[in-house]
């Protein structure tokens, strides 16, 4: 998970848009990169969600600077085996980094250290990739 540059103490999974034409997949590999600097060659796909997973953003939040005029996000999630080192992990691979630091948490702790309002999504990735997880 990173810690969120511009909420500290805010931590979440790497994510982000799918450009015009991409499929998800791609652009998750794409997004893992630009926000964490682990390369495709880094990582494994084990699985995807099944559906299309989303949250509401709360009330007041319309107008943010990283939020706008959206109302929520629709994602789609893909659970991945790292095949790296911690060298591997470049939160400045990208021109305008999104997290101050990078920790590994256990999966089944990170609704916890989420914002409120993307609870409810991160439970779902717990029930859809527990599996998959492993401590250490």
């Amino acid at each position: 998970m990173g810690e969120r540059q511009d909420f500290p103490g805010a931590w979440q999974f790497p994510q982000g848009g799918i450009d015009a034409n991409e499929d998800p997949w791609t652009a998750a590999q794409r997004e893992l990169y630009e926000e964490v600097g682990i390369p495709a060659d880094k990582i494994a796909l084990l699985a995807e969600t099944d559906e299309w997973l989303s949250y509401d953003f709360p009330e007041g939040i319309k107008g943010h600077p990283i939020y706008g005029r959206h109302v929520g996000q629709k994602q789609k999630w893909f659970a991945v085996r790292f095949l790296g080192t911690d060298a591997d992990i470049n939160l400045h691979a990208h021109h305008a980094p999104e997290f101050v630091r990078a920790e590994w948490k256990n999966l089944v702790d990170t609704p916890d250290l989420i914002v409120a309002f993307k609870r409810d999504l991160y439970e779902q990735l717990v029930a859809a990739f527990q599996k998959y997880a492993s401590a250490g």
